[in-house]
């Protein structure tokens, strides 16, 4: 189930949130792990008890890893909780990754298994993860209440693309939370936001880039037109994403972290990283670089270390080569800045955010290609290497129809927005403007959703594949 479908936006939620406020404390989560069970189901039906599976392993290796924590066989029970949690995310994400590599240097036929990918197997393992992890190392009390475990992991608003919510995060808010008209409208305000992002901007661009897929008529201004609306296209299709589930988040209590923080205002790589997919990045350092020995180590280690986490992170987000490579990508550019780079950037006030646009740009155009050879041909082509012509009629004529969608997402996608609704807020007048206008604002956004929704329009999340 999307959120930003009907059935979400007009019957799961209104009723999830009337059940969930009329029940006693006692019963809350109780309400919030059944309806996840019933959101996830609604699409992913067999998934269900996958997902049970691994929440009852997590519950039972934390009460083992516990229980022996400090000896060698708590150390043992971790390292099987990692081992599973493991082996069930590589059975289902990558078996026929690997099948088929092996099938190419072999040049056996060994078939396929076909196994159909579970929505957001990848954020609720690493979740369950990191809470045995976390259980080992003394950071949380291990959860013997596998209701509350167990919400923890299902819980709907973050269930399926994040952001990857740690159990340390949330193990307070778990037994007791806050609920407030105050907190419940502002969690409604940032749902609100996120589901804007999503529809109309990130859908819109989403449309721009499978024309330009489609087109026989490439020309160079078509192949920056993609990959400029691809990368915004991915930032508002995920951090809108996020800014739901955190909205939502609220409306029931909890406080999720940030997941974005104006990636494309960054003036290198290296911050980009700080502010882009912040869950996942924290998760990878804490729990996979930091173990490693992060850069407390002979600068040899120390570049195996980041080679390895950057692989890492390329590979969690789909069993492919591209996206091994977009890892790497950045691994480079990581390198160069640290060793040689950085000093210029800094002085750089203006090319240094002209440098990070255009090679993120460039990764993104790696990350949505359907093989290598169409990522170099995309990449090649926005400099008119197997393109006859700088302009085409067809690509005159989209760029006229999205160029408004480009303007908004462009200023969108800066704190602009956000540094003007602060202003107004300091001044008397403008709090009373704010004060009236915004509840109109997200009701004749909710009205355009709607329509948008009804008619069909193209509404997938990208995240939903990893």
């Amino acid at each position: 189930m999307l959120f930003s479908s009907i059935p979400f936006l007009y019957y799961f939620l209104p009723v999830v949130l009337i059940l969930y406020f009329i029940v006693p404390k006692s019963g809350k989560n109780l309400v919030l792990f059944l309806s996840s069970l019933f959101f996830y189901g609604w699409g992913e039906s067999r998934y269900v008890f996958l997902m049970l599976a691994v929440i009852g392993l997590g519950y039972v290796l934390g009460l083992l890893i516990e229980k022996y924590r400090g000896q060698k066989t708590g150390k043992q029970f971790l390292f099987l909780a990692v081992i599973l949690d493991v082996s069930i995310l590589g059975y289902f994400k990558y078996a026929d990754f690997f099948i088929e590599n092996f099938n190419m240097l072999t040049g056996l036929q060994v078939p396929l298994l076909k196994i159909a990918l579970p929505i957001g197997i990848s954020f609720f393992i690493f979740q369950i993860l990191s809470y045995n992890i976390d259980v080992y190392r003394g950071n949380v009390e291990v959860q013997k209440n596998p209701l509350l475990l167990a919400t923890y992991v299902a819980m709907f608003p973050q269930l399926i693309a994040g952001p990857i919510v740690r159990y340390v995060d949330v193990e307070k808010q778990l037994r007791t939370r806050k609920h407030s008209i105050e907190l419940a409208a502002v969690g409604i305000r940032r749902f609100m936001i996120g589901l804007a992002k999503k529809v109309l901007i990130a859908n819109a661009l989403g449309e721009c880039c499978a024309v330009f897929k489609t087109s026989s008529e490439k020309s160079v201004l078509f192949f920056w037109m993609y990959g400029i609306a691809f990368m915004l296209h991915i930032y508002f299709d995920f951090s809108g994403y996020s800014d739901m589930a955190i909205g939502l988040g609220k409306i029931f209590g909890f406080h999720f972290m940030e997941n974005f923080n104006y990636p494309y205002i960054s003036e290198s790589i290296t911050e980009f990283w700080r502010r882009w997919h912040i869950s996942l990045g924290s998760w990878f350092r804490d729990y996979v670089y930091i173990p490693l020995g992060g850069n407390r180590v002979s600068k040899l280690r120390w570049i195996f270390n980041i080679i390895a986490v950057w692989f890492l992170t390329g590979f969690w987000h789909g069993a492919a080569w591209n996206f091994i490579l977009w890892g790497i990508y950045f691994v480079l550019f990581l390198m160069i800045e640290k060793f040689f780079l950085m000093p210029y950037l800094s002085k750089a006030k203006f090319w240094n955010h002209i440098y990070v646009l255009f090679f993120v740009m460039i990764s993104f155009m790696i990350f949505d290609a359907a093989s290598l050879p169409e990522a170099m041909k995309n990449i090649v082509g926005l400099f008119g290497i197997g393109s006859e012509k700088l302009i085409s009629t067809e690509s005159v004529y989209y760029l006229r129809n999205y160029l408004v969608t480009f303007l908004i997402a462009i200023m969108a996608a800066t704190p602009l927005p956000v540094k003007l609704y602060e202003k107004m807020q300091k001044i008397s007048f403008g709090r009373k403007v704010i004060m009236v206008a915004e509840p109109m604002i997200m009701v004749a956004f909710l009205v355009i959703i709607t329509a948008f929704l009804v008619d069909g329009s193209f509404n997938p999340f990208l995240y939903f594949r990893f």
